[in-house]
């Protein structure tokens, strides 16, 4: 049967008539010029498979169909109205990377993330010309060409060449945008370059995305013929012609949830080994590290972003920072969090620029104005962004990062544009040792090529070393050869066709490689726990903390005591043993969500925060770089050369300053160290060569 017999404009008439009567009615009565009437696919079908099928296989003429029937239905107020039809929850959702010649001029529905977008501007739907010789109205429709229209001679004289007059008020025109949507980053495989597609909207639906925003775009995908230099080419350019926006409100609503998968979570949530679970779900290919993998679970879940009434906004999202020796899966931990987390980005920092993370500005090729493009941070709104090898990006690149952990957002100031953009996530970095191999006796600052600024924002800290131990080593060595084996037999499966492995024996040497709950199951858990879970903190959980918190600020008590943790440190906590309740789907932070996070955040200030002279936690080693043993050697040693130099009448030898500092216990090591120090913060300088002298 035809399209045309299938697609009528009665049959509209009926369909709107039985499903949308109310909708139209307020459409009528409302006072906003440009109107649109949102119709629901599974409506279609629920009426007519076959009219749902034909929108689909020809949208131009059926959404004609569509919109000439609107004002046919009768109302009770006696009102013409005309309205665009936008067709939303359309099923079979397309990858852009799979749009082939078959899908032009039918609808598609493609989700993604807006990755730029261009100022909404008017552009002319129908032209009206006034003929300069005897005043009269050409109308000529300028929609679907691209190339503007004008009309060549006039009813009074067919002889010459007419001359027009373009009449602004009596043309039609529209508002306009244009949208690029790249392809989400989970539909992704390993190493693929994600896809871009422009996207044309106009009217009452342009101007209303931003730069990272995931957003499903339902509309008919046209095809426009290249133009080089040699003249108009065989290939042909797509772009998809918007019928209607759908923005995702919620950040995990792409995961859809079954009532059977949500019967799972909830059964899942109430076993009592569910924190093991969780550490044992998550990159089980990598042998130990339990500490670390539990802050990372953590992380997936979160503690509670808060809107204060004053108009703050305290960060929920728990920042890691791994630190350590080459070769122990620091790089594998991170791939493998973002294929955990609902919605993950993963960027090396050594290739990775400050506009590729935050945002950079572009030049439209499409009008040569200045749009703005999302960076990684951007895209990874309210997931988690990996940052690998953050220890090699620039001091530039480094200090966008600021902003983008703390106040969570990203201003730009480029190419004329102001604008402030949301990367709500947490940040999982890696970093490695200055000198290759991390040394115990050293201070993390001086290790790791990082200001002390950006390393106090992490919540926590991990150092991870690869020190020879028989036992240890003899259990990754099994672990990694179970791994290896495990993969060998599925190869040899998979691969060869008279293979004598049997998948028993493939599923036997994959069990001390498989994640407790399986990856798929838990991105639901972590999207469900985001999505229905906000907990309270009971009142002995908040005493718990104080009382934690106390104590460590009373060793900071007296004038020559450290300081040992600050009131960042304190609202880390908070975030951790949030995400620890969340991780139960509870609804009250308990004492033991606390002091399973005082254990994790104690582990992780011994590592960083802890005096290697005193043996006590000074939290100035993270925050300022130098700590306050230090800081008072230093105090001592700028002492020593101002007396020498007034002793010996301007510069002084190093070997003099040496000997002095062994008079009060300095070793030589310690004094050149903190000469360094001196050097690199301008207090001394070098006149010649073995001489300082105080700036």
């Amino acid at each position: 049967m035809g399209v045309s017999v299938v697609s009528s404009v009665q049959k509209w008439k009926e369909f709107l008539t039985r499903y949308y009567k109310n909708s139209i009615h307020q459409l009528a009565v409302s006072d906003s010029k440009t109107k649109s009437l949102i119709v629901e696919f599974p409506d279609l079908i629920n009426f007519d498979v076959r009219l749902a099928e034909a929108l689909i296989s020809n949208p131009g003429e059926v959404l004609k169909h569509a919109e000439d029937a609107l004002p046919l239905v009768d109302l009770p107020v006696k009102k013409q109205i005309s309205a665009y039809i936008r067709v939303v929850k359309v099923p079979k959702k397309t990858q852009v990377r799979d749009l082939r010649s078959e899908h032009i001029n039918t609808m598609i529905s493609i989700d993604g993330t807006v990755r730029k977008i261009t100022d909404v501007r008017p552009r002319i739907v129908e032209a009206a010309f006034e003929c300069a010789r005897c005043g009269q109205i050409t109308y000529i429709p300028q929609e679907g060409t691209g190339k503007f229209i004008e009309p060549s001679y006039c009813v009074c004289n067919e002889e010459k060449k007419g001359v027009f007059r373009l009449l602004f008020k009596e043309s039609r025109f529209e508002d306009y945008q244009r949208i690029k949507i790249q392809e989400s980053p989970e539909d992704l495989k390993g190493g693929e370059q994600p896809q871009t597609l422009d996207i044309n909207v106009s009217n009452d639906i342009a101007g209303i995305v931003t730069p990272g925003e995931r957003i499903i775009v339902n509309g008919i995908l046209r095809s426009a013929q290249k133009i080089n230099k040699d003249g108009k080419s065989t290939y042909f350019d797509i772009y998809l012609d918007g019928n209607s926006l759908e923005q995702e409100q919620q950040e995990f609503d792409e995961l859809e949830i079954s009532p059977e998968e949500e019967e799972t979570i909830l059964k899942l949530s109430r076993d009592p080994r569910i924190y093991t679970k969780m550490v044992n779900s998550i990159a089980p290919s990598i042998y130990g590290y339990s500490e670390v993998k539990e802050a990372i679970a953590l992380q997936l879940f979160s503690g509670i972003p808060k809107h204060l009434p004053d108009g703050t906004r305290i960060r929920g999202d728990i920042h890691i920072l791994l630190v350590g020796d080459p070769g122990i899966a620091k790089s594998q931990i991170l791939r493998y969090v973002v294929k955990l987390a609902p919605r993950g980005v993963y960027a090396s920092g050594k290739s990775a620029s400050s506009a590729g993370l935050t945002a950079a500005a572009v030049k439209d090729e499409f009008d040569g104005s200045w749009t703005l493009e999302a960076g990684a941070l951007v895209l990874a709104d309210k997931g988690v962004a990996a940052v690998d090898e953050m220890d090699k990006m620039k001091n530039e690149d480094r200090s966008s990062l600021h902003e983008a952990m703390e106040q969570q957002s990203i201003s730009v100031a480029k190419a004329g544009i102001m604008a402030t953009l949301k990367c709500r996530c947490s940040l999982l970095g890696a970093a490695n040792p200055k000198l290759g191999r991390f040394d115990p006796f050293e201070s993390i600052p001086e290790q790791i090529n990082m200001p002390p600024s950006l390393m106090s924002r992490f919540d926590l800290i991990f150092i991870l070393q690869d020190k020879p131990e028989e036992r240890r080593d003899q259990n990754i060595a099994t672990h990694i050869l179970k791994s290896h084996y495990a993969g060998e037999l599925n190869e040899h499966r998979k691969n060869i066709p008279t293979s004598h492995v049997r998948e028993e024996s493939v599923l036997d040497a994959m069990k001390p490689i498989q994640p407790e709950i399986t990856a798929q199951l838990l991105r639901k858990y972590i999207a469900y726990a985001k999505r229905k879970v906000f907990p309270i903190m009971r009142e002995d959980a908040k005493e718990r903390i104080i009382k934690f918190y106390l104590e460590l600020r009373k060793q900071g008590e007296g004038d020559n005591a450290p300081i040992a943790v600050t009131a960042r440190q304190l609202e880390g906590l908070v975030r951790l043993a949030e995400a620890s309740a969340r991780m139960r789907l509870e609804d009250e932070v308990t004492i033991d969500d606390v002091e399973k996070t005082i254990d994790i955040v104690m582990t992780s200030l011994k590592q960083v925060g802890m005096d290697k002279d005193t043996g006590k936690l000074d939290i100035d080693i993270l925050t300022v770089g130098v700590g306050k043993s230090q800081r008072e050697r230093i105090k001592d040693l700028k002492h020593m050369i101002e007396d020498l130099s007034k002793e010996l009448g301007g510069s002084v030898p190093v070997e003099k300053v040496i000997e002095k500092a062994a008079e009060h216990g300095l070793t030589k090591e310690k004094v050149e160290k903190e000469l360094k120090k001196l050097k690199e913060i301008g207090e001394i300088f070098e006149p010649t060569h073995g001489s300082i002298k105080l700036s």
